[in-house]
């Protein structure tokens, strides 16, 4: 085939918009209201588009992204989206050209990290992306939680519940995000334009519906969570209403507001279910309700994969409980970070740089993608086979270094 790859023009953009509906499944129809509302959304000079004979055939689109690290740090990411190959063209190598290069310019930009949310499982582990992070939803039977419906809008410990709108959420929530981010591994920034369409303000695709907002402000008064959600309006045929509460958005930065948001939603008069939306698995949710059996697993996923493509950037820009020092050995197909490194950490930080000393593990950039926010185990890496344990009892040591205590958490799909 002969193929160009480039960024589309502006009078190009609609074929684009096209040809990602086509390989997203979705009816291929583009409005120019549609292309007018949704241009000013990109970054033209990183929005790609696979060129055949002049039809797009693909379609491939980055920006920049912060994604928090352990200890409240964060790393320089090339965040890839709306990844697609039209099916006439799938099989090919199309992908591989496009990605190969974009995570060389990423390099070359100075990013840490690239980062994307998979459609499909199997494809971008070829890449040296892994799965770093997971996501659970619940469903909640009201009826069986077991919550005192005396306490409805009432925390436990202090604080308060107000209901909110969507203007009050753009002007609150960052600040709310941001402190989440500083706790949590996991988080990628979110932009204004970001806020704006989350909050109802910016561009809106015909599904949107306005949800609801509620915050929760401590006693003193400061605001540390927030939750969007929608219900709808269902009725039996006794004529009681068995209304189920969808969490859109809920971010909090304290583990009060965190459980205060569930207890409000789980406590909504004429609510007997509440769907969790995308949740950390080691979410409060589940084990803060008197019986935790109300809630069932709706589904449990990989979320956020993670490229590495600066090793020390990685292992130096977040915090280590334990001290301790690893030789890695990491194989990189694309040629980007592999390499033998020696990492020595400690709680007051950590030096990473590349050595010639004998491996003590020894595993593909796309395990290492897995566990660069702390939630993968070394050790069932080995057990996988998908890494080897050169040194004995290196595993051990490693998991004791690497794992976080709290499960990352990216709350975004992007």
């Amino acid at each position: 085939m002969s193929l160009e790859v480039r960024p589309v023009g502006e009078s190009e953009f609609g074929d684009w918009l096209r040809a990602l509906k086509t390989g997203f499944m979705t009816p291929p129809l583009v409005t120019d209201e549609e292309i007018e509302k949704r241009l000013p959304l990109f970054d033209l000079s990183r929005t790609l588009g696979v060129f055949d004979r002049g039809r797009i055939v693909a379609t491939f689109r980055t920006f920049a992204q912060e994604l928090s690290t352990l200890g409240g740090g964060s790393l320089a990411a090339d965040a890839v989206s709306q990844v697609t190959v039209s099916p006439t063209h799938r099989r090919r190598g199309v992908l591989r050209r496009v990605m190969t290069a974009d995570l060389a310019a990423a390099k070359e930009r100075g990013d840490a990290v690239a980062t994307l949310i998979a459609a499909e499982y199997p494809i971008y582990g070829r890449y040296g992306f892994g799965p770093a992070s997971w996501t659970t939803e619940w469903v909640v039977d009201v009826t069986r939680a077991g919550l005192d419906p005396r306490r409805t809008g009432r925390p436990e410990g202090g604080g308060s519940i107000d209901l909110s709108d969507g203007a009050e959420i753009r002007k609150l929530g960052p600040e709310v995000h941001r402190r989440l981010a500083r706790v949590r591994a996991g988080v990628p920034n979110r932009s204004a334009r970001d806020w704006d369409r989350g909050t109802g303000l910016g561009f809106q695709p015909a599904s949107w519906t306005e949800p609801f907002y509620a915050v929760y402000r401590s006693d003193s008064g400061e605001v540390e969570g927030y939750a969007a959600y929608r219900s709808d309006d269902k009725w039996d045929d006794g004529k009681q209403p068995v209304n189920t509460v969808t969490v859109r958005d809920l971010i909090a930065c304290t583990p009060a507001a965190e459980r205060a948001l569930w207890r409000y939603l789980c406590s909504i008069d004429w609510v007997t279910s509440v769907r969790s939306g995308h949740r950390a698995p080691d979410d409060l949710l589940p084990l803060l309700l008197p019986d935790p059996r109300a809630a069932r697993v709706l589904s449990h996923a990989d979320m956020l994969w993670v490229r590495v493509l600066d090793v020390a950037k990685v292992l130096e820009g977040r915090t280590y409980t334990g001290s301790g020092s690893l030789v890695l050995e990491l194989r990189d197909e694309g040629g980007l970070a592999g390499g033998r490194y020696r990492l020595d950490a400690s709680p007051e930080g950590a030096e990473c740089s590349r050595t010639a000393e004998s491996a003590d593990l020894a595993l593909d950039m796309a395990e290492l993608g897995a566990l660069s926010l702390g939630d993968e185990s070394v050790a069932r890496l080995v057990a996988l086979g998908r890494a080897e344990e050169v040194t004995a009892g290196a595993a051990v040591r490693a998991d004791a270094l690497l794992r976080a205590a709290r499960r990352p958490w990216c709350p975004d799909i992007f």
